[in-house]
């Protein structure tokens, strides 16, 4: 029987355990988005997980409108992260970048430019900006001819993120943001080739996904989604069917693993009453699937059992004990972690949360 402490292979990669550092925004970039030295320190404490998920990282400057988040376009941020990366091989780890584009969720008091997305909508709440937050913008849908430089400009990241030393790339596609806002029907309101049926919808996620394929090896390419309920105002009304088609078009791509994010009825950071789609999902995709969302040890490894999931991510507690592997393994209690240091600069509530070897001592 396999255990959350078994390795994994994922492509050509085999990972140490099947115990996965979820993606995490925690703000610590610079204000033009270059990664900071504190960030190779906080990854290399994490490196003992089977898979580190780098936080969201921008493709492109109109891609990320939240404070101090990393971003993989240009040269200075390549050989920023490169220290990242050796950081977390040094010890042992293994790390993918997480691609990111928000879409509406983006605010042009961060990007200097106005917020694009599937549909001229808008995301319910405020923006977190540097002076503060400010009430999110309704974005303009995305131009035919503007769809072409936006799949170049994942493949730029992807590209830069193996010369920055990453052993492969995640592709965000989950929590409302911009790829998001394209597969589900409460936000893609679209006539054209990219809305209305399901094979629409999903075209662009299949355009990004096949091109970042082709440049990195879709071995060494993910996927990140959010099949059941809503995710930061983005629904769809019948989300079975249009993850089931998802799932057999990233299958059939043949990408290194797919992640799903899944909270429950009472999940602790967003809830819904829609059922899991895993089962339907794993039904239609052979590689391995990672599951997250308010795991426990006792969860996760009956989830293993059952063979609906190949590994989980842990997000908030990875903040809160850089040696998540240990705790779980020796079943010692958690540090808790400190919302007010999620995305504050500096290495509180970052950098300073203690082993266990420091607890004991």
């Amino acid at each position: 029987m396999k255990t959350l402490f078994d390795p994994l292979k994922i492509g050509p990669l085999k990972t140490a355990n099947r115990i996965i550092m979820a993606p995490l925004t925690r703000a610590r970039a610079t204000r033009d988005h270059v990664p900071t030295p504190i960030m190779a320190e906080y990854y290399a404490q994490r490196a003992s997980a089977g898979l580190i998920i780098g936080e969201a990282t921008g493709i492109s400057r109109q891609a990320v409108g939240w404070p101090y988040a990393p971003g993989l376009w240009s040269h200075t941020q390549v050989q920023a992260w490169k220290p990242v990366t050796d950081a977390v091989h040094a010890q042992g780890g293994l790390i993918f970048a997480q691609l990111w584009h928000m879409g509406r969720m983006a605010h042009s008091a961060v990007t200097g430019v106005h917020p694009v997305s599937s549909s001229a909508t808008a995301m319910p709440g405020e923006a977190h900006t540097y002076d503060g937050k400010r009430p999110f913008e309704t974005a303009r849908p995305l131009m035919l001819e503007e769809i072409p430089e936006l799949v170049d400009d994942y493949v730029r990241a992807a590209n830069n993120a193996m010369a920055a030393g990453f052993d492969g790339v995640q592709i965000h596609a989950a929590n409302g943001q911009l790829l998001d806002q394209f597969l589900r029907d409460n936000s893609n309101l679209r006539t054209d080739e990219y809305g209305g049926s399901i094979e629409n919808r999903m075209r662009l996620l299949k355009q990004v996904t096949q091109a970042v394929a082709d440049a990195v090896g879709a071995q060494r390419t993910a996927v990140r989604l959010s099949p059941n309920g809503e995710s930061y105002g983005v629904d769809d009304s019948d989300p079975a069917p249009l993850y089931a088609a998802v799932a057999q078009m990233l299958d059939k791509i043949g990408i290194a693993f797919l992640e799903l994010r899944e909270p429950g009825p009472d999940g602790t950071f967003g809830a819904t009453e829609v059922p899991r789609l895993s089962p339907l999902i794993r039904q239609h995709f052979s590689g391995p699937i990672v599951l997250n969302s308010d795991y426990d040890l006792a969860r996760a490894q009956a989830d293993l059992d059952s063979g609906l999931a190949d590994a989980v991510s842990f997000g908030r507690p990875f903040l809160a004990n850089p040696d998540l592997v240990e705790r779980l393994r020796d079943g010692a209690p958690l540090n808790g972690d400190s919302m007010e240091t999620y995305y504050s600069q500096g290495a509180e509530g970052y950098t300073d949360y203690p082993t266990l070897a420091t607890q004991n001592a």
